[in-house]
């Protein structure tokens, strides 16, 4: 009896509770909309609130119903921007990417050309996998910054490009160290000269050079292997490429090569 008497007194109160939610869900629904320059206005005040749900229900019949309008394209880069916060890749990528098409002298399309970096960039993987992404985020940064100089996104697009440049050049480090491992010099040599020739200015540039020797001292080359790792010592000296150039060139001279 206890028990069922403390169900009834409680189910009231879960009712309650169950209400509230609901109401609050109901703040979320898609608002009434008398016209077009309203539905516009709704759903750049949904995306400002973080109801992206809305924004794109309401974004989305604005670009329907006004494809020839004169705000369309804004119409557009805030629906890529709407898919961009709940990381719809893909979908961002489209949005931005018509807007640079049907509209290039639109001025949402130097805000968009941006935005199709981060959309290209959250569909890219680590330097452990296909750089695919990557390379194509980078190339839209770049061409972000070369079309649009001025626009006050620049500092961060180029963050953004070195990020890029990074990321690359770990995948070409990558590769270079496994051939080393694998004891196959040529190719390590290949994949650290591209990491030099291509990205000298990256953080995984130093390094490449000591990549380089020790695939030099796996050639036979111990001469040249030797020069490159004194070299390095000299160069960043107290840096952690350094220590390990010092470390190598020990184990080198602790093992002279064999008279014939």
């Amino acid at each position: 009896m206890e028990f069922h008497r403390t169900r009834r007194l409680l189910l009231p109160l879960v009712l309650g509770v169950l209400a509230g939610l609901l109401a609050g869900c109901g703040a979320s629904t898609i608002p009434a909309v008398h016209s077009e320059p309203e539905r516009l206005a709704q759903g750049r005040r949904a995306l400002e609130q973080h109801e992206y749900n809305v924004a794109l229900e309401l974004l989305k019949s604005y670009v329907q119903n006004n494809a020839g309008g004169a705000d369309v394209d804004q119409a557009i880069e805030l629906l890529g921007e709407s898919h961009l916060r709940i990381k719809e890749w893909g979908e961002a990528q489209s949005q931005f990417e018509r807007l640079l098409r049907d509209y290039p002298e639109s001025d949402s399309a130097a805000a968009a050309s941006f935005r199709l970096g981060e959309a290209l960039w959250g569909q890219s993987r680590g330097p452990d996998l296909d750089q695919e992404y990557t390379q194509k985020a980078l190339e839209q940064w770049e061409s972000y910054l070369r079309a649009y100089p001025e626009h006050w996104q620049n500092v961060e697009a180029g963050k953004r490009r070195r990020a890029a440049r990074e990321r690359l050049a770990d995948k070409l480090d990558r590769a270079g160290r496994l051939y080393l491992k694998l004891r196959r010099a040529g190719p390590a040599r290949v994949y650290f000269q591209r990491v030099l020739d291509e990205y000298p200015e990256t953080s995984f540039a130093p390094n490449a050079n000591l990549g380089l020797a020790l695939a030099e001292a796996q050639a036979g080359k111990r001469d040249e292997a030797m020069v490159a790792m004194r070299d390095l010592e000299t160069r960043f000296a107290g840096q952690a490429v350094a220590l390990r150039a010092a470390k190598e060139l020990a184990r080198l001279e602790r093992h002279p090569p064999k008279k014939k």
